[in-house]
């Protein structure tokens, strides 16, 4: 009740124009950053009309279960979102908005995982949910049904692993963790990585804000502890920096755009495999464990837990 008529996002560049417009200096960001800040009325007007054509829909969650041998009603989850944009504005004659990376990578991956499991000859103890969410791009809808509706209720969930947008440009000696220092599933990553013969690194761009922007979010606002990976930046065979560049270049020209294209030239998929391995044995560890990785202190989902 207490949002304004219209909100908004607009670019910096924009900003400063609107602000010579008002004749006050472009300085009020700055000061906007400290306590105390009130607002300034820009004696500024504009006026807007919005023709909005609404359609419903109905999409679903898929869901895979593999039971645990001794401990069924405890399960471990995968996730991963199968929507992308689908047909949507067109750029350079192309509406197609395929989410080859973001996140038919990440589709594949849990696939992959389910395959692995059932072909294990000692079956997990505990039960295995591999979850494919729809309406991620949406507002995280699908992942945010199934935590109101589990099949597995907060309580007996372990953690949820996550896939969204994997490697795709090969291996690395690193494996980035988003949110690090939020659960114990860091050690658990970390683990896995050694075994590897890589190690972990935090988010080089937290400004991101990426650990609160895919599915396990919605988990973790149920206490359910959440591990999100990305890709690498120490790229083996190349000069530092190079992976970095490849991530930069992916979200400036192809990341929510028609380009988002599985290119049989360019990908190399030793990197996707290596992470997935690393998902695979952390989550074969948890299901046979008897314990529940607990959130960190300071972190802000830690009495949710409780």
């Amino acid at each position: 009740m207490s949002r304004t008529i219209l909100e908004g996002w607009i670019s910096q560049e924009s900003a400063r124009k609107m602000f010579a417009l008002a004749g006050i200096s472009p300085d009020i960001m700055n000061q906007a950053k400290k306590k105390g800040f009130k607002p300034v009325d820009l004696h500024l007007q504009t006026s807007m009309v919005i023709n909005n054509t609404i359609k419903k829909s109905t999409s679903h969650n898929v869901l895979g279960i593999l039971p645990g041998t001794k401990r069924p009603q405890e399960c471990v989850v995968y996730s991963a979102h199968w929507d992308h944009f689908g047909i949507g504005e067109a750029i350079k004659g192309d509406s197609i908005y395929n989410g080859a990376v973001d996140d038919a990578s990440g589709t594949a991956g849990v696939i992959e995982l389910a395959t692995a499991f059932s072909k294990l000859k000692q079956k997990p103890e505990r039960s295995i949910l591999f979850l494919a969410v729809t309406g991620e791009e949406q507002g995280l809808l699908g992942s945010e049904y199934y935590a109101s509706h589990p099949v597995f209720p907060p309580a007996k969930t372990v953690a949820d692993i996550n896939l969204d947008v994997m490697n795709y440009y090969g291996r690395t000696k690193d494996v980035i963790i988003y949110g690090m220092g939020q659960s114990e599933l860091d050690e658990y990553a970390a683990r896995a990585a050694a075994k590897q013969g890589r190690v972990t690194a935090p988010d080089n761009h937290p400004e991101g804000g990426w650990f609160f922007r895919s599915d396990h979010f919605n988990f973790a606002k149920k206490g359910v502890p959440g591990l999100y990976i990305g890709p690498g930046t120490d790229a083996i065979g190349h000069e530092p920096g190079w992976a970095a560049e490849q991530i930069a270049t992916y979200n400036r020209e192809r990341y929510h755009s028609p380009k988002d294209e599985f290119d049989p030239n360019t990908w190399k998929l030793d990197g996707m495999v290596e992470d997935t391995r690393l998902l695979f044995d952390i989550g074969l560890t948890l299901s046979n464990e008897h314990t529940f990785p607990k959130w960190k202190p300071g972190s802000e989902f830690k009495s949710l837990r409780k």
